[in-house]
């Protein structure tokens, strides 16, 4: 073998091995190339994701709805449900998880309740504060004007206790999107699928995209209810800036 072949093989060979991404993974490197590569491979894991946030945002939402008007119509429930939202809050992610397997099964279901469950109390509290945030003067004038107890909820309270509500929202789904990533561990899919895909995925690059999606995806999230938000409360952007 000539000298001019002695060195052209090994690079030609390096040059390989970074192209298809083997010496990056061996090095535990950080490699856009690589990224480029296989960021195809994300897509179904980001959708996967999606699909986890939006239904247990929505679920949860549902639900601290239906309980806060309960809270918010019948005084003594306020505790009780407060404290069990509490409680639900304060239980470690993982541990539920995997404390709910036995119940649920393993998969969507499973991660779903679980995510259920931890934005309960973020919806219900900001819901509770945007109508105990309705000024009394405000709900005095309206029954002055003849609107029952319902109409004052849906067309006075509601309206403008909206911001506190989409605060609550907005709290609950950046949450989400984050616990979402443990979702793996009860078989649910999401972004954190691609943290324990095996060892030879786990590695910087790998860590990177999967942080940098979820960042992105809460920061979108966070703008499309914030727009919505101004969308439909004019009045706040008003009073802004007069």
């Amino acid at each position: 073998m000539s000298f001019a072949h002695a060195i052209v093989l090994p690079l030609a060979q390096t040059d390989i091995e970074s192209r298809t991404g083997e010496s990056c993974i061996a090095t535990n490197g950080l490699c856009p190339g690589w990224i480029v590569d296989n960021f195809g491979d994300y897509v179904p894991p980001l959708l996967e994701h999606i699909y986890l946030t939006v239904v247990s945002v929505g679920i949860g939402f549902a639900f601290a709805f239906a309980l806060a008007l309960l809270a918010h119509r019948i005084g003594w429930t306020f505790g009780p449900i407060s404290g069990a939202t509490q409680v639900l809050y304060t239980i470690p992610s993982i541990a539920a998880f995997f404390l709910l397997q036995p119940i649920t099964g393993r998969g969507n279901q499973t991660a779903i309740v679980a995510l259920v469950a931890y934005t309960l109390f973020i919806l219900f509290s900001n819901i509770m504060t945007g109508l105990g945030n309705v000024p009394d003067d405000v709900k005095d004038s309206a029954r002055g004007m003849g609107l029952t107890d319902r109409q004052l909820l849906w067309r006075v309270e509601l309206p403008l206790a909206v911001p506190e509500i989409l605060a609550g929202l907005r709290i609950a789904t950046t949450t989400t999107i984050g616990l979402a990533t443990l979702a793996f561990f009860a078989g649910g899919g999401g972004l954190g699928v691609e943290l324990a895909s095996g060892a030879d995925r786990v590695f910087k690059s790998n860590v990177a995209v999967v942080g940098v999606l979820a960042i992105l995806l809460a920061a979108t999230s966070d703008l499309l209810i914030l727009g919505f938000q101004k969308l439909v409360t004019p009045w706040r952007t008003a009073t802004a800036t007069a």
